[in-house]
């Protein structure tokens, strides 16, 4: 077994391609979930705006991009909007899943945001603030923590979904694992190189987010 891994990952220093690779997923993932948080908070607000052009642009969109495939989304992108332009594919592909990740955290927020109780904001309009300052500094706090689990949930399914990201070759880690397969003829070892990696990914990312509620959960006892 040992002599099979040499011979698939070390041998022609074939494990540089697994890294570059999780570089690519990693810089994907973090762009997009940037990205995606930032237009997830914007068309949650258009959401809950009392704007009929706002609420209906922001149900517009959660509609159609959660209503088609992402690989599907991809590929629309890349060889129908961005390709054309001559955009480099890694941005295109990072553009991609932000614009799809922000779709779900549109839900997530609004559903965080909505889900304070409405005392909370009648409060702070009692006391003077306006609605903007009682959205961001009493409603928004207590929004953050309650979603906080499904955020981190967004994230860890969009680290996974980066695999399709090869639909416009991109060599992310899926991608890589199979260019390895395709070298040796071997199987097993870059694939399950690939589920290794992405799990560890996903148990560090889930313990990092249960260290983050943990400690925002000390801070309300305190």
């Amino acid at each position: 077994m040992l002599e099979s891994v040499y011979d698939t990952l070390i041998s022609g220093q074939r494990y540089l391609l697994l890294l570059k690779g999780l570089g690519v997923t990693l810089s994907i993932a973090v762009f997009a979930i940037v990205l995606g948080t930032v237009l997830g908070a914007v068309f949650a607000l258009c959401k809950i705006s009392r704007s009929r052009v706002l609420r209906a642009s922001a149900h517009v969109y959660t509609t159609v991009i959660r209503g088609i495939p992402l690989a599907t989304q991809l590929m629309i992108f890349y060889f129908v909007i961005f390709a054309p332009l001559g955009m480099n594919r890694l941005l295109v592909a990072a553009i991609s899943y932000g614009i799809n990740s922000g779709a779900y955290c549109t839900e997530i927020f609004r559903a965080g945001i909505q889900g304070v109780d409405k005392g909370q904001t009648e409060a702070g309009r009692s006391l003077g603030l306006s609605r903007w300052q009682t959205l961001t500094l009493i409603v928004f706090p207590q929004a953050v923590k309650s979603v906080l689990p499904t955020y981190t949930s967004e994230f860890i399914v969009l680290i996974k979904e980066t695999s399709v990201a090869s639909f416009i070759a991109v060599m992310d880690l899926t991608k890589a694992g199979d260019m390895i397969r395709n070298a040796t003829y071997n199987a097993w070892i870059p694939l399950l190189s690939c589920a290794f990696i992405y799990l560890c990914l996903t148990l560090g990312l889930t313990k990092l987010f249960s260290l983050l509620e943990k400690r925002m959960a000390k801070s309300d006892r305190n």
